[in-house]
């Protein structure tokens, strides 16, 4: 069933409509296109293009498909070639003759741009919502888990830090990812509707009572842009890849941490799986599935790059593809974003395997160049004296701590007994790393 066909003689190809309908992909707009009809005919009556009798009929059947819809009476599927012909044959239906005129003045062009305009809009701030929870689950686990652990570079043990402090180098990128929403929902805040196909009507239209209907900043300024543009998906799906990177990263971690080689955390069994083989093994596969749903968002974001790159202004059909690959990258990250938050709010932080580590590591030799440096040692010789020092406790398999003064006296006649409280681990986060004690805050 189409909204067209007057000047066409032969019928679609059957492989041709299945081809080319969208209703399997844009069913899920059904609200935003009806909210969108509803302001449509406001603003028609508003205009004196419809009479007010005949605005109370579309709106009552409008409203009378969406109660529909929602209650479940009514499914949104078949023979229609999208969720925009779906409406308006069922209003015809329902209210007769009536409902052919709620197309007046409009395209399927603008009507498509508000319809994903208003969904991409109401879905990032579902995702800033869902950031702002990851967000305070990690403050909610760094407030409980201030302890001390080995900080790296190039994975290798390079200086302690705390648990929290750790934590909190997500919470900063998921608040810029924060930003970055609010940034993307600022700039698409426009209403299209009222551009038409391309070039606006010569009806005596008021786009300024749809834009405030529909909650838009303001109308659109050019109509050719504004039905042609996707950069507001391209920037949300550019947005989403990096709440995915951020995602990705935070897993690896929580994946070696759980590893028995590292044993810093325990995952919880919710969010872990065993093995159809080996009976030991516990998996830490929510981590690995947002690890690896990683790559499908960026995909998302590359394909709708490449099918907008080559397009000329103004619709072209290839941009019915841009939905399906915004909705599953919308729906990939928000599942990435609660399954996360459920994991940091789980897990078991293992404080005496961390501090372990610390001490297996040297991790306070960077102190003792900073002692020597503080008694009048060259840093660069200081550098070299450490180095050596870390020779002779490898071979001796002792930690710097456990040297004597003596020991340290083979290395350098600047060394005392204030060594120690110099390089112990707890005075080196408050004395000398006092931002490491901060916890992340909300």
């Amino acid at each position: 069933m189409k909204l067209w066909g007057g000047r066409f003689t032969n019928r679609e190809d059957e492989i041709m409509e299945q081809f080319n309908t969208s209703l399997p992909v844009d069913h899920r707009l059904y609200h935003e296109d009806i909210v969108g009809s509803l302001a449509h005919v406001t603003m028609l009556v508003h205009s004196d293009l419809l009479t007010p009798e005949e605005g109370e009929l579309l709106v009552n059947g409008l409203q009378s498909i969406l109660s529909d819809i929602q209650s479940g009476e009514l499914k949104v599927e078949g023979d229609y070639e999208d969720i925009h012909s779906f409406v308006e044959m069922h209003l015809t239906e329902r209210i007769g003759e009536t409902g052919k005129k709620l197309h007046t003045a409009r395209s399927r062009n603008d009507q498509v741009a508000v319809d994903v305009r208003l969904y991409a809009k109401n879905k990032a701030s579902e995702v800033m919502d869902s950031l702002e929870q990851l967000i305070d689950s990690l403050y909610k686990k760094s407030v409980d888990n201030n302890v001390i652990m080995p900080g790296y570079t190039h994975l290798q043990r390079a200086q302690v830090v705390t648990f929290s402090h750790h934590l909190g180098a997500y919470s900063q990128m998921f608040k810029r990812d924060k930003k970055r929403i609010e940034n993307a929902i600022e700039i698409m805040d426009e209403n299209p509707l009222g551009c038409g196909a391309l070039a606006g009507t010569t009806h005596n239209i008021d786009r300024n009572v749809t834009t405030e209907l529909l909650g838009f900043a303001k109308p659109v300024d050019n109509f050719l842009d504004g039905v042609s543009d996707r950069d507001y998906l391209l920037e949300l799906m550019s947005d989403f890849s990096i709440i995915m990177m951020h995602l990705s990263r935070l897993s690896e971690e929580l994946i070696l941490w759980s590893s028995q080689e590292f044993g810093f955390i325990k995952m919880d069994d919710a969010y872990s799986t065993g093995s159809s083989i080996m009976p030991q093994k516990k998996n830490p596969d929510a981590a690995e599935l947002i690890r690896g749903k990683t790559g499908r968002v960026y995909g998302s974001l590359f394909a709708l790059l490449t099918t907008m790159k080559g397009l000329p202004l103004t619709y072209n059909k290839d941009m019915q593809e841009d939905k399906e690959q915004f909705f599953d990258a919308l729906d990939t990250v928000l599942d990435c974003l609660e399954i996360m938050s459920k994991m940091i709010d789980t897990l078991h932080v293992n404080a005496d395997n961390m501090k372990a580590a610390i001490k297996a590591g040297f991790l306070n030799a960077t102190e003792v160049a900073d002692y020597l440096v503080s008694k009048g040692t060259p840093f660069r010789d200081a550098h070299s004296i450490v180095g050596k020092l870390i020779i002779y406790c490898e071979e001796q398999e002792k930690a710097i701590e456990d040297l004597t003064v003596e020991e340290f006296a083979k290395f350098s006649g600047h060394i005392a007994d204030d060594i120690y409280d110099y390089i112990d681990y707890d005075n080196i986060i408050t004395k000398g790393n006092k931002g490491l004690l901060k916890i992340v805050t909300q």
